[in-house]
């Protein structure tokens, strides 16, 4: 895979992608199930009999999905492909099944040209159950649908890759995710000190702050 490798130029005005819409047949259906997967509800108006808009937004995302009546001319379920990414997809994937949502065995990537019949998603067509075998970032995913059809997978990402993400700039969305990337952190500095022979590394908080930085901007890591 390529990286980001072209100078970024001078920006004029940010753009935050905020919105994506769901075209749905029974909005109420679509309600209960959006709501039920504990995702905020953020918005529900209506404007007489022929208008309504519903948002939802997912925890820890900065863009939302709506949904309603006469706010999209898409054929109901035709969107696919929607991408929610996570740092732990295991963890994810139960907490909807704990929901009571249907959702794929975790998969990767089969590799090489495929002509079978799984769905399309991001690196192609073939579907290999599990995570990926070397725990790669991107490279692990699983699938679940709404009542209409629109499809969604989990995408997990640990490490972005360089030039993604604004290296000066450290942020973390919810407690969770923070508590993951301590988690991931903590293993790491484990591993740290079993190499360099150390009891105790009394400067673990700068190396778990400079791990965890350059995890998230996809630069070199301490070792």
């Amino acid at each position: 895979m390529t990286t980001a490798s072209e100078t970024p130029k001078a920006r004029t005005v940010d753009m935050k992608f905020e919105i994506v819409v769901i075209p749905v047949s029974d909005v109420d259906r679509a309600k209960r199930f959006y709501g039920g997967l504990g995702w905020r509800l953020d918005a529900d108006f209506a404007a007489g009999d022929d208008f309504r808009v519903i948002q939802f937004t997912p925890p820890g995302s900065g863009c939302s999905v709506i949904f309603g009546k006469n706010v999209t001319a898409a054929a109901p379920g035709s969107a696919q492909g929607l991408y929610l990414i996570v740092s732990d997809i295991e963890t994810a994937r139960n907490d909807l099944l704990a929901r009571g949502v249907k959702v794929s065995e975790v998969f990767h990537d089969a590799g090489g040209v495929y002509a079978g019949p799984d769905e399309p998603y991001l690196f192609g067509r073939a579907r290999v159950g599990g995570l990926d075998p070397e725990h790669r970032s991107y490279r692990s995913f699983a699938s679940f649908s709404d009542p209409d059809g629109n499809g969604w997978l989990f995408q997990e990402i640990t490490q972005r890759l360089p030039g993604r993400v604004d290296a000066d700039v450290t942020t973390f969305t919810s407690s969770s995710e923070l508590a993951t990337a301590l988690r991931r952190a903590a293993a790491a500095h484990g591993e740290h000190e079993t190499r360099t022979g150390a009891r105790r590394d009394e400067n673990w908080p700068d190396w778990y702050a400079a791990y965890m930085v350059a995890e998230q901007a996809g630069t070199d890591r301490p070792a």
